[in-house]
């Protein structure tokens, strides 16, 4: 894809461009001049006189001090491990990049995944590797930081040549005009790459922001897990967490606004980055095969308590169903999501019988002319959206798998797994900071009734 390499990203080195291998700047070994020597064409004068130098060069290091001999081997040392760790790496670069253009099919029969779900399946292995470990506020290792880096860079790479054509005008120098196409970065990605960057340097700026941190962790200062307990209560959900620690008195004001301003952060983050997810899964096309899985009537799909609430009456609410519907865990959350959204689209294909509608966002116009099933679509869109703000952990519905499946779009898999990644980068970090803040006030509140008893005790008289 660029000049001198065989894989799409590499721009953190410089390579052959006829081997594409990397040109790794070492200093010249004591046999490199001989080796030239003996593959080059040379007059037998020339090869007599490159003997001398190369005699003498052998001659040479016998001069040379102890201390410097040693100074030097180190060196060479350093180099050989340099370049060493650089084969390796690009190695394993090239293995992966052989298995992404295979589409995990080892074989090369073929019978792969598409590029677009093998570039996606890739992003989302690369956070699982990278930061599926990490269950803690605090910097990021820097071995763990330069895999992230690299990696990402070769995969985001391919956006650079994802362009689309418009006819533009261009002056020669005689002053004639001549009407060309020119490439342009396609719109979603011009509009949504850089924007996800700055979100992925934000997050990671906040993880940095906790190299020195008032708190810790159970395991960090050898703390059993009874002496925990004391100021922090793990739900049963996140047993396998570590667990947070603070002081007894509780965190300082300037840490605790500290935390505060960046759970905010995080926060806001974390809705962009579903925003943009949810946009990118929007323009994907329903595949066929989940079309063909639909009920036959929206009804069936949501059940008749639903069905009656959504259309009953002008006014609707998608805040006053949930908490009628009163649903207390995620997986309930989930199958109440994936009916919802399989009513939408039979509500939808009903609807797009008697009307043509090119944006199923911007349907209030059509609502006026009392078509029921537009109104049912919207409605249940509006309570999908709720109903993903009030559970931000979601995991992804039927129909966004199947989008993610059948896509073909590699722009758009590489925005929605990206977007993905640091949306639950996000959501991780707020749970973390919530951690922390609950450790905080229960702390705060042991040392209060612990002040409290001691002035009791001090005014209360003695027997």
């Amino acid at each position: 894809m660029g000049d001198g390499s065989g894989f799409p990203g590499f721009h953190s080195h410089s390579y052959d461009r006829d081997c594409s291998r990397p040109l790794f700047r070492v200093a010249s070994f004591s046999d490199s001049g001989d080796e030239q020597e003996r593959h080059a064409p040379s007059p037998r004068g020339r090869s007599q006189s490159m003997s001398r130098t190369a005699s003498s060069k052998v001659a040479a290091p016998s001069r040379l001090s102890p201390s410097m001999s040693k100074m030097s081997m180190k060196k060479l040392q350093q180099v050989v491990d340099e370049k060493s760790m650089e084969d390796e790496e690009m190695e394993l670069m090239k293995e992966k990049y052989t298995k992404l253009l295979l589409g995990e099919d080892m074989s090369g029969s073929g019978k792969g995944v598409c590029t677009a779900v093998a570039i996606s399946n890739a992003i989302t292995n690369l956070y699982a590797t990278v930061f599926g470990t990490c269950h803690r506020l605090e910097p990021l290792p820097p071995e763990k930081r330069s895999m992230w880096n690299r990696e990402m860079d070769c995969l985001l790479s391919i956006c650079e040549y994802i362009v689309e054509f418009s006819p533009t005008v261009q002056a020669m120098p005689d002053g004639s005009t001549h009407d060309v196409m020119a490439t342009s970065p396609r719109s979603d990605i011009l509009m949504n790459l850089p924007a996800l960057e700055k979100l992925e340097t934000m997050l990671l700026g906040i993880l940095d922001s906790f190299d020195k941190p008032e708190f810790w962790y159970a395991d960090q200062r050898n703390q059993s897990f009874n002496e925990s307990k004391k100021s922090f209560q793990r739900s049963e959900d996140k047993w396998w967490l570590p667990e947070p620690c603070v002081p007894d008195s509780g965190l300082s004001d300037r840490m605790h606004r500290e935390l505060q301003q960046k759970r905010d952060q995080a926060s806001q983050i974390h809705k962009m980055a579903m925003e943009i997810n949810s946009s990118i899964l929007s323009e994907m096309q329903v595949p066929l095969s989940y079309l063909e899985t639909l009920p036959k009537s929206g009804r069936v799909g949501v059940g008749d308590a639903i069905y009656r609430y959504m259309s009953s009456g002008d006014q609707f609410s998608p805040e006053h169903l949930l908490n009628f519907l009163n649903l207390s865990s995620e997986h309930e959350a989930l199958e109440i999501a994936d009916r919802v959204e399989a009513a939408m689209y039979v509500w939808r294909r009903k609807a797009s019988t008697t009307h043509v509608v090119s944006k199923w966002e911007n349907v209030t116009e059509l609502n006026a002319d009392g078509d029921k099933n537009l109104v049912l679509a919207s409605r249940a869109r509006s309570l999908l959206l709720c109903l993903k703000q009030r559970f931000p952990g979601l995991s992804q519905t039927t129909l966004d798998t199947s989008k993610i499946q059948y896509n073909k779009d590699i722009g758009q898999a590489i925005l929605e797994s990206y977007s993905r990644v640091l949306e639950s980068l996000a959501h991780n970090i707020v749970s973390w900071i919530d951690d922390i803040l609950i450790a905080d006030e229960n702390a705060k509140k042991g040392h209060k009734i612990r002040m409290q008893k001691q002035v009791f005790s001090q005014i209360s008289p003695q027997r």
